[in-house]
């Protein structure tokens, strides 16, 4: 009987199996696909999840395969508004890494213990022994502690209907990875027709996202290719884009008896910036040291301090998404001007310190001392 079981095998779930490893714990991992792919396509780390991801091993190998990022422009019609300098945060890792998700499940697939794909879990019960999970194929796995971080789907292991609200936004966006020029600095157009982010990537690649209304898109790679050129004036091919929405949703609570839930699971912020892949990483990563002693002697003491920073650093991941979806929607000329404005205005002073930090998530309880 393994001491926990990891469900659901995303960046989260593979980085919390890997730092279990490292401390001992004998860990299983189970994921309902058949094989690894899928999720959010998030590709940047921010610095509290960077310095986290050491203990594993895992900061390593992602820094030698990603870009750092020590720079972001804010931008307006053709105008630079701001510049976001995370390389003067004071941190272990004053840089934001972008690497594609695909790359970043590959460093932690070999840090972790095996994934079992194709085990999809049906229902948790709690017993005296622990928790036994339950399969759709009628296997019973039975642990010392479950943690689900199988994203918005795994929810309902553990809540019931409508325990966790959901607010789903009616924007839709346009995304692709292309080849193209920028130096490694990520840029935000915040543009009367609607925001386009451009972030480096790898070998040369940049991550285009363009905001696209609240209609279905019937052909992305036209949507995404004459939206950038529009809004920034730059020609780029585009081929492979795809379309998605955006949710909110924040628990209430992240413990049920002997099963605990971290990531999308628990609560889903706008992927704008990777500021939900990292929030769950932070669940994941400041959970690990605390389960050792709890399933080994039943020392539960940090947990409850645990959830309620979790739970608040969740919170205020949303309120900012609230923010970054407002700010990114088409704009009447007036108001794009003064938008622009008081983006200027904002970022160029005091703010514009406090932005880059809510932005690199040093504002999140897990950034301290990292």
């Amino acid at each position: 009987m393994p001491e926990v079981l990891v469900v659901g095998a995303g960046p989260v779930g593979l980085a919390l199996a890997a730092d279990l490893r490292t401390r001992g714990v004998d860990v299983d991992i189970v994921d309902r696909r058949p094989a690894v792919g899928g999720g959010t396509r998030a590709i940047g780390i921010h610095s509290p999840a960077l310095t986290l991801l050491e203990a594993s091993g895992a900061t390593d190998a992602i820094r030698s395969r990603a870009v750092r990022i020590g720079r972001g422009e804010a931008r307006a019609d053709g105008r630079v508004l701001a510049e976001i300098r995370f390389d003067r945060l004071r941190a272990r890792h004053p840089y934001v890494a972008a690497l594609p998700q695909s790359e970043t499940l590959a460093v932690l697939t070999a840090l972790a213990p095996p994934v079992r794909h194709g085990v999809h879990v049906t229902a948790l019960r709690e017993g005296r022994a622990g928790v036994h999970a339950v399969t759709a194929a009628g296997e019973s796995v039975r642990a010392d502690a479950v943690v689900v971080a199988s994203g918005w789907s795994g929810r309902e292991l553990v809540y019931r209907p409508g325990a966790v609200r959901t607010h789903h936004y009616p924007d839709r966006y346009a995304m692709a990875d292309v080849e193209a020029s920028g130096g490694p600095i990520a840029r935000v157009h915040l543009e009367r027709g609607g925001v386009v982010e451009s972030f480096p990537l790898p070998d040369g690649r940049r991550r285009l996202v363009a905001w696209a209304g609240t209609r279905e898109i019937p052909d992305a790679d036209t949507f995404l290719r004459d939206a950038v050129a529009a809004r920034t004036g730059v020609e780029v091919d585009i081929t492979g884009a795809s379309t998605f929405g955006i949710r909110r949703a924040v628990a209430p609570t992240l413990r049920r008896g002997r099963v605990v839930v971290v990531g999308d699971a628990a609560h889903e912020v706008s992927p704008i910036g990777g500021q939900g892949m990292n929030l769950g990483l932070l669940d994941a990563l400041t959970l690990a040291p605390l389960l050792a002693p709890w399933v080994r002697r039943g020392d539960d003491a940090g947990l409850a301090r645990w959830e309620r920073d979790r739970l608040a650093s969740a919170r205020h991941a949303a309120r900012l998404a609230v923010l970054n979806t407002l700010l990114g929607r088409a704009a009447t000329p007036a108001a794009h001007r003064a938008r622009s404005a008081a983006l200027r205005a904002v970022l160029r002073g005091a703010g514009g310190a406090a932005f880059t930090r809510a932005y690199a998530m040093r504002l999140d309880r897990a950034a301290r001392g990292t």
